[in-house]
Protein backbone atom coordinates (compact mmCIF):
# COMPACT_ATOMS: atom_id res chain seq x y z
CA UNK A 1 0.00 0.00 0.00
CA UNK A 2 1.50 3.59 -0.57
CA UNK A 3 0.47 6.34 1.72
CA UNK A 4 -2.63 7.70 0.23
CA UNK A 5 -4.21 4.54 0.59
CA UNK A 6 -3.08 4.05 3.91
CA UNK A 7 -4.34 7.08 5.65
CA UNK A 8 -7.59 6.80 3.90
CA UNK A 9 -8.18 2.75 5.58
CA UNK A 10 -7.18 4.24 8.69
CA UNK A 11 -9.52 7.80 8.39
CA UNK A 12 -12.10 5.51 7.68
CA UNK A 13 -11.81 3.08 10.43
CA UNK A 14 -9.32 4.50 13.10
CA UNK A 15 -10.54 6.19 16.07
CA UNK A 16 -9.48 9.87 15.08
CA UNK A 17 -7.87 10.75 18.69
CA UNK A 18 -4.18 9.73 17.88
CA UNK A 19 -1.73 12.18 18.06
CA UNK A 20 -1.07 16.02 16.68
CA UNK A 21 1.93 15.28 15.41
CA UNK A 22 0.18 11.93 13.39
CA UNK A 23 -2.93 13.91 12.28
CA UNK A 24 -0.53 16.51 9.98
CA UNK A 25 1.19 14.10 8.74
CA UNK A 26 0.32 12.83 5.22
CA UNK A 27 2.47 9.95 4.79
CA UNK A 28 2.73 6.38 6.38
CA UNK A 29 5.82 4.97 7.44
CA UNK A 30 6.98 1.79 6.64
CA UNK A 31 10.31 1.39 7.89
CA UNK A 32 13.34 2.29 10.22
CA UNK A 33 17.13 2.33 10.30
CA UNK A 34 19.52 4.03 12.62
CA UNK A 35 18.29 7.73 12.58
CA UNK A 36 16.05 7.81 9.47
CA UNK A 37 12.23 6.66 8.71
CA UNK A 38 11.01 5.69 5.40
CA UNK A 39 7.85 6.23 3.89
CA UNK A 40 5.91 4.07 1.99
CA UNK A 41 7.35 5.55 -1.13
CA UNK A 42 10.77 5.54 -0.11
CA UNK A 43 11.21 8.97 0.80
CA UNK A 44 14.12 9.46 4.02
CA UNK A 45 13.65 11.46 7.09
CA UNK A 46 15.78 12.24 9.84
CA UNK A 47 13.69 10.95 13.17
CA UNK A 48 14.16 14.01 15.79
CA UNK A 49 11.37 12.59 18.03
CA UNK A 50 12.95 9.31 18.00
CA UNK A 51 9.62 7.75 17.44
CA UNK A 52 8.04 9.10 20.30
CA UNK A 53 11.50 9.26 22.64
CA UNK A 54 11.73 6.05 22.32
CA UNK A 55 14.55 4.76 19.78
CA UNK A 56 17.44 6.26 22.06
CA UNK A 57 19.90 3.74 20.11
CA UNK A 58 18.04 4.55 16.40
CA UNK A 59 15.86 1.98 14.45
CA UNK A 60 16.14 -0.92 13.43
CA UNK A 61 19.95 -1.86 15.56
CA UNK A 62 21.19 -5.49 13.86
CA UNK A 63 22.38 -6.41 17.46
CA UNK A 64 18.72 -5.73 19.01
CA UNK A 65 16.98 -7.38 15.64
CA UNK A 66 19.47 -10.24 15.99
CA UNK A 67 18.48 -11.27 19.41
CA UNK A 68 14.60 -10.51 18.99
CA UNK A 69 15.07 -12.90 16.08
CA UNK A 70 16.11 -15.84 18.24
CA UNK A 71 13.43 -14.96 20.82
CA UNK A 72 10.71 -15.18 18.84
CA UNK A 73 11.92 -18.78 17.94
CA UNK A 74 11.79 -19.37 21.68
CA UNK A 75 9.28 -17.98 23.76
CA UNK A 76 6.47 -15.27 23.72
CA UNK A 77 4.38 -14.81 26.97
CA UNK A 78 4.10 -17.36 29.85
CA UNK A 79 2.46 -14.93 31.64
CA UNK A 80 4.76 -13.87 35.16
CA UNK A 81 6.53 -17.16 35.46
CA UNK A 82 10.20 -17.12 35.50
CA UNK A 83 12.55 -16.91 31.92
CA UNK A 84 15.62 -16.83 31.23
CA UNK A 85 15.50 -13.10 29.05
CA UNK A 86 13.70 -11.74 32.37
CA UNK A 87 16.53 -12.50 34.64
CA UNK A 88 19.19 -11.36 32.20
CA UNK A 89 17.33 -8.34 31.93
CA UNK A 90 17.34 -7.66 35.99
CA UNK A 91 20.93 -8.24 35.69
CA UNK A 92 21.39 -5.38 33.10
CA UNK A 93 19.59 -3.27 35.17
CA UNK A 94 20.51 -3.66 38.48
CA UNK A 95 24.22 -2.46 37.27
CA UNK A 96 21.95 0.52 35.73
CA UNK A 97 20.00 1.54 38.87
CA UNK A 98 21.27 3.06 42.11
CA UNK A 99 22.42 0.33 44.86
CA UNK A 100 19.26 1.15 46.99
CA UNK A 101 16.78 0.72 43.80
CA UNK A 102 17.28 -2.93 43.18
CA UNK A 103 13.83 -4.34 43.22
CA UNK A 104 12.15 -4.36 39.49
CA UNK A 105 8.63 -5.25 38.68
CA UNK A 106 7.59 -4.87 34.63
CA UNK A 107 4.76 -3.81 33.10
CA UNK A 108 3.90 -2.90 29.62
CA UNK A 109 3.03 0.87 29.52
CA UNK A 110 4.83 3.84 31.80
CA UNK A 111 1.01 4.62 32.97
CA UNK A 112 0.97 1.09 34.39
CA UNK A 113 4.14 1.17 35.88
CA UNK A 114 2.97 4.63 37.62
CA UNK A 115 -0.58 3.14 38.35
CA UNK A 116 1.77 0.83 40.43
CA UNK A 117 3.91 3.14 41.96
CA UNK A 118 0.61 4.11 43.31
CA UNK A 119 -0.10 1.18 44.72
CA UNK A 120 2.99 0.11 45.72
CA UNK A 121 2.80 4.41 47.68
CA UNK A 122 -0.71 3.49 49.37
CA UNK A 123 0.56 0.07 50.78
CA UNK A 124 3.22 1.47 52.72
CA UNK A 125 1.83 4.96 53.70
CA UNK A 126 0.28 4.96 57.92
CA UNK A 127 -3.10 5.46 57.25
CA UNK A 128 -3.13 9.09 58.12
CA UNK A 129 -0.98 9.66 54.95
CA UNK A 130 -3.03 8.69 52.27
CA UNK A 131 -2.77 11.50 49.90
CA UNK A 132 -0.17 12.08 47.24
CA UNK A 133 1.23 14.97 45.57
CA UNK A 134 2.23 16.38 41.82
CA UNK A 135 3.40 19.10 40.01
CA UNK A 136 1.36 21.15 37.67
CA UNK A 137 1.70 20.00 34.34
CA UNK A 138 3.01 17.08 34.46
CA UNK A 139 1.88 14.02 32.44
CA UNK A 140 2.45 10.77 34.13
CA UNK A 141 -0.30 8.63 31.52
CA UNK A 142 -3.65 8.22 30.42
CA UNK A 143 -5.27 5.82 32.90
CA UNK A 144 -7.41 7.28 36.05
CA UNK A 145 -4.88 6.99 38.46
CA UNK A 146 -2.64 8.34 36.61
CA UNK A 147 -4.75 11.41 35.49
CA UNK A 148 -5.88 11.90 38.52
CA UNK A 149 -2.35 12.95 40.03
CA UNK A 150 -2.49 16.00 38.09
CA UNK A 151 -6.51 16.72 38.30
CA UNK A 152 -6.86 15.95 34.76
CA UNK A 153 -10.77 15.34 34.26
CA UNK A 154 -12.23 14.11 31.11
CA UNK A 155 -15.91 15.02 30.17
CA UNK A 156 -17.78 14.91 33.20
CA UNK A 157 -15.78 13.27 35.70
CA UNK A 158 -13.85 14.14 38.89
CA UNK A 159 -11.65 11.87 40.35
CA UNK A 160 -9.30 14.18 41.44
CA UNK A 161 -9.79 14.95 44.76
CA UNK A 162 -7.53 13.16 46.40
CA UNK A 163 -4.01 15.12 44.93
CA UNK A 164 -2.39 18.28 45.67
CA UNK A 165 -0.47 19.89 43.30
CA UNK A 166 2.81 21.92 43.41
CA UNK A 167 4.56 24.53 41.00
CA UNK A 168 6.46 23.51 38.55
CA UNK A 169 9.93 25.31 37.86
CA UNK A 170 9.01 26.87 34.12
CA UNK A 171 10.89 29.90 34.35
CA UNK A 172 10.25 31.27 30.61
CA UNK A 173 6.72 31.10 31.46
CA UNK A 174 6.67 31.47 35.52
CA UNK A 175 3.31 30.79 37.42
CA UNK A 176 4.17 33.32 40.32
CA UNK A 177 4.84 36.24 37.69
CA UNK A 178 9.13 36.28 39.09
CA UNK A 179 12.45 35.86 37.27
CA UNK A 180 14.93 33.40 37.74
CA UNK A 181 17.13 33.71 39.80
CA UNK A 182 16.09 36.33 41.73
CA UNK A 183 12.58 34.43 42.11
CA UNK A 184 14.27 33.13 45.33
CA UNK A 185 13.20 29.69 44.04
CA UNK A 186 9.64 30.63 45.35
CA UNK A 187 8.26 27.84 43.38
CA UNK A 188 10.28 24.95 45.68
CA UNK A 189 9.40 27.22 48.70
CA UNK A 190 5.76 26.66 48.07
CA UNK A 191 6.43 22.95 47.40
CA UNK A 192 7.77 22.51 50.32
CA UNK A 193 4.73 24.38 52.35
CA UNK A 194 2.08 22.90 50.35
CA UNK A 195 3.50 19.41 50.35
CA UNK A 196 6.41 19.01 52.07
CA UNK A 197 5.25 20.11 55.43
CA UNK A 198 1.54 18.06 54.91
CA UNK A 199 2.00 15.17 57.51
CA UNK A 200 -1.26 13.83 55.56
CA UNK A 201 0.69 13.38 52.22
CA UNK A 202 3.03 10.05 51.62
CA UNK A 203 4.47 10.75 47.99
CA UNK A 204 5.15 13.40 45.16
CA UNK A 205 5.23 12.13 42.11
CA UNK A 206 7.37 14.26 39.48
CA UNK A 207 9.02 14.01 36.13
CA UNK A 208 12.72 15.58 36.84
CA UNK A 209 12.07 17.12 33.44
CA UNK A 210 8.69 17.65 32.30
CA UNK A 211 8.22 16.42 29.38
CA UNK A 212 4.62 16.92 27.79
CA UNK A 213 4.61 20.16 29.17
CA UNK A 214 7.38 21.37 26.82
CA UNK A 215 10.57 20.45 28.17
CA UNK A 216 10.34 22.13 31.93
CA UNK A 217 14.42 21.99 32.99
CA UNK A 218 14.18 23.47 36.48
CA UNK A 219 16.93 25.15 37.85
CA UNK A 220 19.28 22.37 40.34
CA UNK A 221 18.50 24.28 43.37
CA UNK A 222 14.75 23.84 43.11
CA UNK A 223 15.20 20.26 43.51
CA UNK A 224 17.51 20.41 46.00
CA UNK A 225 15.06 22.49 48.21
CA UNK A 226 12.03 19.86 47.41
CA UNK A 227 13.76 16.48 48.15
CA UNK A 228 15.26 18.19 51.49
CA UNK A 229 12.06 19.34 52.34
CA UNK A 230 10.42 16.10 51.22
CA UNK A 231 13.24 13.97 53.52
CA UNK A 232 12.78 15.79 56.53
CA UNK A 233 9.14 15.54 56.95
CA UNK A 234 8.59 12.31 55.31
CA UNK A 235 7.13 12.43 52.15
CA UNK A 236 8.18 9.96 49.55
CA UNK A 237 10.09 10.84 46.36
CA UNK A 238 8.26 8.87 43.08
CA UNK A 239 10.38 10.16 39.77
CA UNK A 240 8.55 9.60 36.36
CA UNK A 241 11.60 8.87 34.24
CA UNK A 242 9.23 7.24 31.50
CA UNK A 243 10.76 10.08 28.95
CA UNK A 244 14.58 10.25 30.59
CA UNK A 245 15.43 7.08 31.65
CA UNK A 246 18.03 5.37 29.40
CA UNK A 247 20.40 8.27 28.57
CA UNK A 248 18.51 11.03 27.19
CA UNK A 249 19.34 13.28 29.83
CA UNK A 250 23.07 12.92 29.21
CA UNK A 251 22.65 10.38 32.43
CA UNK A 252 21.05 7.34 32.63
CA UNK A 253 18.58 8.84 34.98
CA UNK A 254 17.52 12.17 34.81
CA UNK A 255 17.92 12.10 38.48
CA UNK A 256 21.37 11.70 38.52
CA UNK A 257 21.59 15.43 36.93
CA UNK A 258 19.64 16.55 39.76
CA UNK A 259 21.08 14.56 42.76
CA UNK A 260 17.93 13.07 43.70
CA UNK A 261 17.77 10.08 45.32
CA UNK A 262 14.15 8.83 44.60
CA UNK A 263 12.13 5.96 46.67
CA UNK A 264 10.98 4.83 43.29
CA UNK A 265 11.51 5.34 39.67
CA UNK A 266 9.06 4.21 36.81
CA UNK A 267 10.82 3.83 33.33
CA UNK A 268 10.11 2.84 29.75
CA UNK A 269 10.39 4.55 26.35
CA UNK A 270 13.90 4.11 25.74
CA UNK A 271 14.85 1.43 27.55
CA UNK A 272 13.10 -1.26 25.15
CA UNK A 273 13.79 0.99 21.71
CA UNK A 274 10.25 0.50 20.79
CA UNK A 275 8.52 -1.72 22.66
CA UNK A 276 5.81 -2.27 24.92
CA UNK A 277 7.66 -2.14 28.20
CA UNK A 278 7.81 -0.46 31.31
CA UNK A 279 9.53 -1.34 34.72
CA UNK A 280 8.99 0.41 38.43
CA UNK A 281 12.15 0.19 40.22
CA UNK A 282 12.45 0.68 44.08
CA UNK A 283 13.72 -0.01 47.73
CA UNK A 284 13.66 -3.21 49.24
CA UNK A 285 11.02 -2.02 51.70
CA UNK A 286 8.87 -0.31 49.50
CA UNK A 287 8.58 -3.23 46.63
CA UNK A 288 9.09 -6.35 48.58
CA UNK A 289 7.45 -6.24 51.73
CA UNK A 290 4.23 -5.79 53.05
CA UNK A 291 1.18 -5.37 50.76
CA UNK A 292 2.70 -4.91 47.52
CA UNK A 293 4.79 -7.81 48.09
CA UNK A 294 1.80 -10.12 47.66
CA UNK A 295 0.74 -12.65 45.28
CA UNK A 296 -0.18 -10.82 42.12
CA UNK A 297 0.04 -7.80 43.34
CA UNK A 298 2.53 -6.29 40.79
CA UNK A 299 2.02 -9.19 38.02
CA UNK A 300 1.03 -8.14 34.43
CA UNK A 301 -0.64 -9.66 31.27
CA UNK A 302 2.37 -8.98 29.55
CA UNK A 303 4.73 -6.90 31.79
CA UNK A 304 7.99 -8.26 31.36
CA UNK A 305 7.36 -10.68 28.41
CA UNK A 306 10.15 -12.16 27.12
CA UNK A 307 10.41 -10.45 23.87
CA UNK A 308 9.62 -7.13 25.64
CA UNK A 309 12.89 -8.24 28.20
CA UNK A 310 15.16 -9.07 25.50
CA UNK A 311 14.21 -5.51 23.19
CA UNK A 312 14.94 -4.05 26.84
CA UNK A 313 18.07 -6.13 27.27
CA UNK A 314 19.76 -5.65 24.48
CA UNK A 315 18.76 -1.90 24.04
CA UNK A 316 20.82 -1.53 27.76
CA UNK A 317 23.61 -3.78 26.38
CA UNK A 318 23.85 -1.50 23.01
CA UNK A 319 24.18 1.38 25.40
CA UNK A 320 26.97 0.63 27.67
CA UNK A 321 29.11 -1.77 24.99
CA UNK A 322 29.02 1.13 22.62
CA UNK A 323 29.15 3.83 25.22
CA UNK A 324 26.13 5.42 23.87
CA UNK A 325 25.57 7.81 26.99
CA UNK A 326 29.15 8.71 26.99
CA UNK A 327 28.67 11.41 24.26
CA UNK A 328 25.16 12.49 24.92
CA UNK A 329 26.02 15.61 26.71
CA UNK A 330 28.26 16.51 24.37
CA UNK A 331 26.13 16.26 21.29
CA UNK A 332 22.79 18.17 23.18
CA UNK A 333 25.35 21.17 23.77
CA UNK A 334 25.71 21.09 19.75
CA UNK A 335 21.70 20.25 18.93
CA UNK A 336 20.92 22.98 22.15
CA UNK A 337 23.11 25.91 20.81
CA UNK A 338 22.00 25.77 17.47
CA UNK A 339 18.54 25.99 18.55
CA UNK A 340 19.38 28.93 20.74
CA UNK A 341 20.54 30.50 18.23
CA UNK A 342 17.80 29.88 15.63
CA UNK A 343 15.84 31.20 18.67
CA UNK A 344 18.18 34.33 18.17
CA UNK A 345 17.61 34.75 14.79
CA UNK A 346 13.90 33.93 14.79
CA UNK A 347 11.40 35.86 16.82
CA UNK A 348 8.41 33.24 16.23
CA UNK A 349 10.29 30.94 18.92
CA UNK A 350 10.37 32.38 22.04
CA UNK A 351 12.08 29.72 23.93
CA UNK A 352 14.40 27.20 23.24
CA UNK A 353 15.14 25.23 25.91
CA UNK A 354 16.35 21.65 26.75
CA UNK A 355 18.41 18.87 28.44
CA UNK A 356 20.66 16.63 26.73
CA UNK A 357 19.51 15.41 23.42
CA UNK A 358 15.71 16.73 24.75
CA UNK A 359 14.70 20.20 23.70
CA UNK A 360 11.62 21.87 23.01
CA UNK A 361 11.16 24.86 20.94
CA UNK A 362 8.43 27.56 22.20
CA UNK A 363 6.28 29.24 19.41
CA UNK A 364 5.09 32.83 20.01
CA UNK A 365 3.32 35.06 18.12
CA UNK A 366 4.49 37.86 19.96
CA UNK A 367 7.88 37.38 21.96
CA UNK A 368 7.29 40.60 24.53
CA UNK A 369 3.61 39.15 25.61
CA UNK A 370 4.73 35.55 25.06
CA UNK A 371 1.06 34.57 23.45
CA UNK A 372 0.86 31.00 22.60
CA UNK A 373 1.19 30.60 18.78
CA UNK A 374 0.09 26.88 17.51
CA UNK A 375 -0.61 27.88 14.32
CA UNK A 376 2.87 28.75 13.43
CA UNK A 377 4.33 24.87 15.58
CA UNK A 378 2.20 23.43 13.26
CA UNK A 379 3.40 24.96 10.02
CA UNK A 380 6.81 24.91 11.09
CA UNK A 381 6.24 20.87 11.89
CA UNK A 382 4.52 20.38 8.83
CA UNK A 383 7.08 21.70 6.57
CA UNK A 384 9.96 20.26 8.46
CA UNK A 385 8.65 17.11 7.47
CA UNK A 386 7.85 17.72 4.42
CA UNK A 387 11.63 18.96 3.96
CA UNK A 388 12.90 15.52 5.67
CA UNK A 389 12.95 16.16 9.84
CA UNK A 390 10.27 14.79 11.84
CA UNK A 391 10.00 16.73 15.02
CA UNK A 392 7.28 16.24 17.97
CA UNK A 393 4.59 18.81 17.63
CA UNK A 394 1.67 19.90 20.65
CA UNK A 395 -0.09 23.38 21.03
CA UNK A 396 2.62 25.88 20.74
CA UNK A 397 5.34 23.64 21.50
CA UNK A 398 7.39 21.77 19.26
CA UNK A 399 9.75 18.75 20.81
CA UNK A 400 12.60 18.12 19.97
CA UNK A 401 14.44 14.21 20.57
CA UNK A 402 16.71 12.05 18.26
CA UNK A 403 18.18 8.71 18.66
CA UNK A 404 21.23 9.11 20.96
CA UNK A 405 22.82 7.68 18.02
CA UNK A 406 22.37 10.87 16.13
CA UNK A 407 25.94 11.97 14.70
CA UNK A 408 26.94 15.97 14.62
CA UNK A 409 26.70 15.67 10.55
CA UNK A 410 22.79 14.89 11.62
CA UNK A 411 23.00 17.40 13.64
CA UNK A 412 23.72 19.98 11.83
CA UNK A 413 21.37 18.74 8.64
CA UNK A 414 18.40 19.57 10.56
CA UNK A 415 19.45 22.40 11.83
CA UNK A 416 19.84 23.49 8.39
CA UNK A 417 16.38 22.50 7.77
CA UNK A 418 14.89 24.05 11.08
CA UNK A 419 16.36 27.32 9.83
CA UNK A 420 15.39 26.90 6.29
CA UNK A 421 11.30 26.41 7.44
CA UNK A 422 11.73 29.18 9.64
CA UNK A 423 13.51 31.64 7.32
CA UNK A 424 10.25 30.53 5.55
CA UNK A 425 7.78 30.48 7.58
CA UNK A 426 8.57 34.43 8.02
CA UNK A 427 8.80 35.06 4.47
CA UNK A 428 5.32 33.75 4.48
CA UNK A 429 4.10 36.26 7.27
CA UNK A 430 5.73 39.19 5.69
CA UNK A 431 3.96 38.09 2.47
CA UNK A 432 0.56 38.17 4.21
Amino acid sequence: MNSIQVKTIEADYLAPGISEEARLADMAFVRGEGCYLYDAEGKAYLDFAAGIFTQNIGHGHPQLVERLKQQVDQLWNVHDSSHPARAQLCLHLSECFPDELQRFAFFSTGAEAVEAAIRAVLAAASPKRQRMAALRYGFHGKTQGARSLVHWDVGFSAFSGNSVLGYSANCYRCPLGRTYPSCDMQCAMLVAKHIASKDNISALFFEPVQGAAGVIVPPKEYWDIIQRECRQSGVMLVADEIVTAGGRSGYFLACEYYGLKPDLVTAAKGLSSGFPFSVLAGKEALMAEGAFAAPGASSSTYGGNPLSCTAAAATLDILKTEHVIDDVTRKGRLLGDGLKQLARDHAVIGDARGLGLLWALEFVSDPIAKTPDSDMAKAFYTRALALGARVCVGGNIVRIGPPLTIDDAEIQEALRIFDQVLGELRQARIAA
